[in-house]
């Protein structure tokens, strides 16, 4: 990520509410000279008191990225979107932008046992099934079966690099009106990032003296 300090924060609490509302993460590692990189839902450990990730992987995803063996990369990203310049107050800067929020995240997986595998299996299903209409926990019995095809991990996070970009370098008409036209119909209708510039408005999370590039 590119060393912007103007919008980083190492804040844990912004970190944990990331991941928590952004749960399908990335996992890169390099082994045997190449990159990989896997999607999966994953969950904060809140018995540890260590940032810590809880998942699992598909076989043979475990081998492709030699987990366990040395430190990965870990990426959430939150709501993001282009911000057109035409937003902006008039005098205001004519550059186009994107803001967004994403955290690196760098730990070594620890392999978890087949009993713990289960256990964080069930947990993930239990955390996204408890608002259907109608959960459907995960059978021990059969998820035991499915747990076999998969590994179990936990991720201690050793450091953490987290950016939340959201027009901070921007006058107060300029921020409104940014939010407002994310509010609105159209194809730049983003909602969720108007909601998170809000958010990081009323904690004053980052502030940005100029206008760098992203």
């Amino acid at each position: 990520m590119r060393h912007n300090p103007e919008y980083a924060t190492d804040d844990e609490r912004v970190v944990r509410r990331l991941i928590a509302e952004n749960p399908w993460g990335m996992i890169v590692s390099h082994h045997d000279g190449d990159l990989v990189a896997s999607h999966y839902p994953m969950l904060l450990d809140e018995d540890a008191e260590q940032l810590t990730i809880l998942t699992h992987v598909g076989r043979p995803d475990e081998q492709i990225h030699g987990l366990g063996e040395s430190e990965v990369l870990l990426v959430f990203q939150g709501p993001h979107g282009y911000v057109s310049p035409s937003w902006y107050a008039p005098g205001s800067s004519r550059i186009p932008t994107w803001n967004f929020s994403t955290v690196h995240c760098h730990g070594t997986p620890q392999v978890l046992s087949d009993e713990e595998n289960l256990a964080v299996l069930t947990r993930l299903t239990a955390h996204f099934e408890q608002r259907v209409e109608e959960p459907m926990w995960l059978d021990q019995e059969s998820g035991a079966q499915v747990a076999k095809g998969t590994v179990g991990l936990r991720i201690p996070i050793d450091r953490f690099t987290t950016k939340v970009k959201m027009s901070q370098d921007k006058d107060p008409v300029s921020v409104q009106s940014v939010i407002d036209h994310l509010r609105a119909p159209g194809p730049y209708h983003q909602p969720y990032l108007a909601d998170d510039m809000e958010r990081a408005r009323a904690e004053h999370i980052g502030h940005a003296p100029a206008e760098p590039e992203d």
